[in-house]
């Protein structure tokens, strides 16, 4: 299995507009984020887990020519803004994206790109086919997916997502106890870790940490980074040695 953190910042992304902090202004190419994403890969399967505004720009540097699903964590603009763009790959490959989400996160797509469920729409609008998800596992042209559901904020709820060893949760600021038994055993594991201090919607630092002691992956990733939390190397030396900060572009295989 292959991972390609495609995107590993805030809805706003770093360096933000107008800012001047250090981060922002840093020359390391580790803190350049764009908006959160992953592809994964495995054989001839592929998919991407989130379709943010960055989306083209992320397909473009990853050279990728077709994907055969995406799984949406939520509704948030920065995790569903690129999926008009999926008419690059409706053309190329000749057929719809599937897209999978939540009834909710379904109702919001459906909601802001209305022009791709006329009843008679536009020629060359995107080609979407929604799937909802119940919570149970389910499958993506024959591989098991198995969803986790987290609290993002008050009774917001986002879907994480385990592939095989592989387990991706973003956006997160509780995960109840009955899910975590699905997070267990992952050998690769990704959490959301917005800035050092406390925040009411997304792990902190040392929140995402404890939650990495607690399943001890064998090898942990921090995403969803934002310029608050300081500079790739400043936050990388504080690290335990099984856990790292994800960077744009990081690939890993296992």
């Amino acid at each position: 299995m292959h991972i390609t953190f495609l995107g590993t910042g805030t809805s706003q992304g770093v360096p933000v507009i107008a800012c001047d902090c250090e981060v922002c202004r840093s020359s390391d190419p580790r803190d350049k984020r764009l908006r959160s994403s992953v592809l994964v890969e495995e054989d001839n399967w592929r998919i991407v887990i989130d379709c943010g505004p960055d989306f083209r720009q992320q397909m473009l540097r990853e050279s990728v020519t077709s994907i055969d699903a995406i799984l949406i964590t939520h509704g948030h603009k920065d995790h569903v803004g690129g999926l008009d763009d999926v008419r690059a790959f409706n053309y190329i490959n000749r057929r719809p994206a599937d897209v999978f989400a939540a009834e909710d996160v379904l109702e919001t797509i459906r909601r802001e790109y209305a022009y791709a469920f006329d009843k008679n729409p536009y020629p060359g609008v995107p080609e979407i086919v929604l799937h909802r998800l119940s919570g149970r596992p389910f499958k993506v042209h024959g591989r098991q997916v198995i969803p986790i559901r987290a609290l993002h904020f008050n009774d917001q709820y986002v879907f994480g997502f385990r592939i095989g060893d592989f387990t991706y949760i973003t956006d997160a600021s509780l995960i109840p106890d009955r899910e975590k038994r699905k997070i267990r055993g992952s050998e690769i594991l990704v959490i959301n870790a917005l800035r050092k201090r406390k925040h009411y919607s997304h792990f902190n630092l040392e929140e995402a940490l404890a939650l990495m002691e607690e399943f001890r992956p064998r090898q942990g990733y921090l995403t969803h980074i934002s310029h608050q939390m300081g500079t790739s190397q400043s936050v990388g030396v504080e690290l335990p040695g099984f856990v790292k900060l994800a960077f744009d572009g990081l690939r890993i295989s296992f």
